[in-house]
């Protein structure tokens, strides 16, 4: 047994183990995020695992999509076998006098691919089976996908070096025709060896299902052992570049379907390319390999000051080269917007919406409706879309005609802005039938792939491509990307300009909409509308009794009024309202000094903010031509701030927990904060102001749809039913009784 347990110990595959977690421990980092995101704890909120678990090609979830991604990981399993060698091979001396020394050190080096293997699988199968709802059928066809791609992969690189093996064996044979070349004692000049390898090895796998102890060679000298291992790592090198120029190909034809391959298989291929330029920098680079990555980053840094790199994201359709008339971003610029004459202009402006509006009603005093919808990715856009084709069922089909103004945040706008676009061509003619599912499934069709496919592909290593906005030239990004693939989700009915939209609005055909984002040098919002709303920059106050405040919002037209605002394509107005931390870009705006938005939830998640103000700056005109205000909220999460708590489950959590504090209850300050204000708001003689809640509460935390631009089957299935839950059921009978609308009697129902 001792023998045995000895043999076990000083075999290669243990001791390669033990070797990982002693020398470059950065390269097991690739392996941790891959097996964390399998497990759902890394990125989570992103969605990553569902892109590993269920990938998607050309639309569908199948042995296609599953092969590439095998292909992929079968990249990152050679990558990190050739990185690995490369940096590890002066400690197996005696791998060189065996034949195909890669292979068998892939061999003796799979321990931690197969447990990765192995836990894939089983995660793959939880996944599919309980989530995206697959038969156990389909799953085997998708493992058998998957492993024909892996095994693909793996028999196309070994028999790459076989062929590199006969190769090197041939130009090695002059020196092994002359053994005093490379036998110790045959030498005229005794080698002296310094130091000593940091495993040992007494067992080797010679193949999967044969061992074999290891052969001395010591009698070699080490210039002979490094010249073989040193041809092995040019072949090896080889390799990782041709998957570099796989990447860039993919990244020229991503506008083709077929080239769109799983986000996935992008991911996971970069993550290939990073582990062989890591063991490429540390092999050749030795203890230079961070200094020359800082001297790398402080050379890009100073290009990008010189503009000859402009990795920046544009708004597309807005005018960035007129550099001699762009605004100023000043305290004085905004004041000067904010002016009571220009205030005034603006809300004449739309006290004459409102009159319109007003006429189309059935009653001389209606309800002034004002929808808000949260931000949440595709769950809230979803969710969105279902509520308001249940709203329409229930109101005959009036829910839009009494609506005013719609503001939000991120999906919750998305679904919005599409339901709007149906109604509208609905009033046009078109034979559109709003309560239709299939505009449902369009808003639940996944975003995530495109994006991170364009990311590593596009951001990050292929060259520069550009396309036409309108008069303008900007470059393709994951922003390009994001907009796309949304316009194919919504049948290109989302392709359009803003100032499209502008008659409609100000005749009120539709409900007027404010696009906001997020100034990230300051926190003001950017308010994005078809209309002047220079009303919108500050509340109300009094500047005998208090000082006077700055403006804490923008007008975005106004502002960019040299800029071609009106240009601004719709769908990068929904952008720029959604853009998610790190999956999207932050736009830059050609303001002096330059400045760049982000997500409106960092501000308004709820868009109640933004109606408040609204009510404020109109209060006399509410007061005098509406019977009441009522605010309809659709939420992606339970009011009252009771989900997601903040626990502390180890000891790490007391260390991280101040720092990450805020950020966990922003959403939830942000609500307690903005109910107060509803509160002071209401609570004002003449002021009758009603709010009704709709709100996507799933069970308990693992089972509520993710937040991310991709929906799993069964969270788009209980998205859509939780509209009909008791709480939603409620809140459509208190909004029938305030609207006077008497549905059919089928239309309110509990499922």
């Amino acid at each position: 047994m001792k023998t045995w347990l000895r043999g076990f110990y000083y075999s290669f595959p243990v001791q390669l183990l033990f070797l990982h977690f002693r020398k470059y421990q950065v390269l097991l980092l690739f392996w941790f995020i891959l097996f964390s995101t399998i497990n759902g704890t890394f990125m989570k909120t992103f969605g990553a695992d569902s892109l590993y678990l269920a990938p998607e090609y050309l639309g569908n979830v199948n042995a296609i999509s599953s092969a590439i991604v095998g292909i992929s990981v079968g990249m990152f399993i050679m990558s990190w076998n050739i990185a690995t060698f490369v940096l590890f091979s002066k400690h197996f001396r005696f791998l060189a006098a065996t034949t195909n020394p890669f292979l068998k050190y892939c061999i003796n080096n799979a321990v931690i691919p197969l447990l990765f293997l192995v836990f894939y699988f089983f995660k793959a199968y939880e996944f599919d089976h309980f989530k995206e709802l697959i038969p156990a059928a389909e799953i085997f066809f998708l493992v058998g996908g998957f492993l024909s791609g892996l095994i693909f992969i793996l028999a196309v690189s070994f028999i790459y070096f076989f062929r590199a093996d006969r190769s090197i064996l041939r130009r090695m044979m002059p020196l092994i025709s002359n053994p005093s070349s490379y036998i110790t004692h045959l030498s005229p000049i005794k080698e002296v060896h310094h130091g000593g390898p940091l495993i040992n090895v007494e067992w080797y796998f010679e193949s999967p299902t044969r061992l074999r102890h290891t052969r001395d060679v010591s009698h070699y000298t080490q210039a002979y052992v490094d010249s073989i291992f040193k041809r092995h790592h040019f072949a090896a090198i080889i390799s990782v570049f041709i998957a570099f120029l796989f990447l860039i190909g993919i990244g020229f034809f991503l506008e083709q379907p077929f080239f769109q391959i799983p986000a996935a298989a992008s991911i996971t291929i970069f993550f290939s390319i990073l582990i062989g330029v890591a063991g490429a920098f540390s092999y050749f680079l030795q203890s230079w390999s961070i200094p020359y990555l800082v001297g790398l980053i402080l050379l890009l840094n100073v290009f990008y000051k010189l503009d000859w790199i402009d990795p920046r994201n544009k708004a597309f359709g807005l005018n960035y080269t007129n550099k001699k008339e762009r605004p100023a971003y000043t305290r004085e610029t905004l004041l000067e917007m904010s002016s009571a004459a220009n205030v005034e202009a603006d809300k004449k402006n739309m006290i004459a919406i409102l009159e319109n509006w007003k006429k189309k009603q059935d009653s001389d005093k209606p309800v002034l409706v004002l929808i808000n919808t949260s931000g949440g990715g595709h769950r809230s856009a979803t969710f969105t879309m279902s509520v308001l084709q249940h709203l329409d069922s229930i109101t005959n089909g009036t829910i839009m005609k009494r609506a005013f103004l719609v503001s939000g945040a991120s999906g919750g706008m998305i679904g919005a802005t599409y339901f709007r676009e149906l109604y509208l061509q609905q009033q046009q003619g078109k034979n559109i039938k709003l309560r239709d599912k299939k505009y449902v499934d369009d808003i639940t069709g996944d975003l995530l792939n495109p994006l991170f496919s364009s990311f590593v592909a596009r951001d990050l290593i292929a060259p520069a491509q550009k396309f036409k906005a309108g008069n303008h030239e900007y470059v393709k990004d994951r922003g390009y990307a994001f907009e796309e693939k949304l316009n194919q989700n919504t049948r290109g009915f989302l392709n359009k300009q803003l100032k499209e939209y502008a008659a409609d609005e100000k005749a009120a055909n539709i409900p007027l909409m404010f696009f906001n984002s997020v100034v990230t040098r300051d926190s003001r919002k950017m308010i994005i509308s078809t209309q002047p709303v220079r009303f919108m920059m500050q509340g109300w106050q009094d500047t005998t009794r208090m000082p006077g405040m700055d403006p804490d919002a923008i007008d975005f037209a106004s502002f960019f009024a040299k800029q071609d605002p009106y240009e601004l394509r719709m769908l990068t107005a929904l952008r720029m309202n959604a853009t998610f931390p790190v999956v999207l870009p932050n736009v830059w705006l050609p303001s002096d000094p330059v400045i760049d938005v982000m997500d409106a939830g960092l501000r308004d998640n709820y868009g109640q903010e933004t109606s408040i103000r609204f009510m404020e700056a109109f209060d006399e005109w509410i007061k005098a031509n509406t019977s009441a205000v009522l605010i309809l909220q659709i939420r992606d999460r339970g009011a009252g701030a009771w989900e997601y708590p903040y626990l502390s489950d180890d000891i790490s959590d007391h260390a991280t927990k101040p720092f990450l504090l805020l950020q966990h209850n922003w959403f939830k300050m942000m609500e307690f904060f903005q109910n107060d204000m509803l509160s002071y708001y209401a609570d004002h003689e003449g002021r009758n102001v009603h709010k009704i809640t709709f709100q996507y509460a799933g069970g308990n935390e693992e089972k509520k749809a993710a937040l991310n631009f991709h929906l799993t089957k069964r969270e788009a299935k209980d998205i859509m039913a939780s509209v009909f839950s008791p709480y939603n059921t409620e809140s459509s009978q208190k909004l029938l009784t305030l609207l006077n609308v008497k549905p059919a009697a089928d239309r309110i129902r509990v499922e």
